[in-house]
């Protein structure tokens, strides 16, 4: 399982692309590649995910990050700037490989997100799990408090 935020999430794809010297190569995890913005994408994030459920976060990047043919994102910017500020697309996910643009509390802010990465997690090594349900309802209220932030 794989999850990367930011330059880490850049550099899953071929390459970054700056706006003066080398291109910078990636780990080629995934297709996609990443070039360099004019301006500063900063300010919270609502993603809506394919299963209807919402990601909240925040974003601070000027890097303009384009998938390839199949890689699916992790959903739509409805809230934000997403990968590129174009196509309104945020993040990645492929398989158990996870990039996105969100920023701090992720984890904290998302608490379905965060069980569904330990249950892929753990299943890897110990095979299917049924793990006791913690209390999320802090992590719960922060989420519903970031779903009314202005962007």
């Amino acid at each position: 399982m794989v999850l990367s935020v930011c330059g880490g999430y850049q550099l899953l794809g071929h390459y970054y692309k700056p706006h003066e010297g080398p291109e910078l190569k990636g780990i080629s995890l995934v297709d996609a590649h990443t070039v360099a913005g004019n301006r500063r994408m900063i300010g919270n994030v609502i993603v809506k995910r394919e299963d209807a459920t919402t990601l909240v976060g925040f974003e601070n990047h000027s890097g303009k990050t384009y998938l390839g043919k199949g890689v699916n994102a992790l959903g739509k910017a409805i809230v934000g700037n997403g990968n590129n500020g174009e196509d309104k697309m945020e993040g990645l996910a492929q398989g158990t490989i996870y990039g996105t643009y969100l920023h701090g509390s992720l984890l904290p802010k998302n608490p379905e997100f965060a069980d569904l990465l330990l249950s892929q997690s753990l299943s890897r090594r110990y095979g299917s799990q049924n793990l006791k349900p913690l209390d999320d309802k802090l992590e719960t209220q922060a989420h519903k408090r970031a779903l009314t932030l202005p962007a």
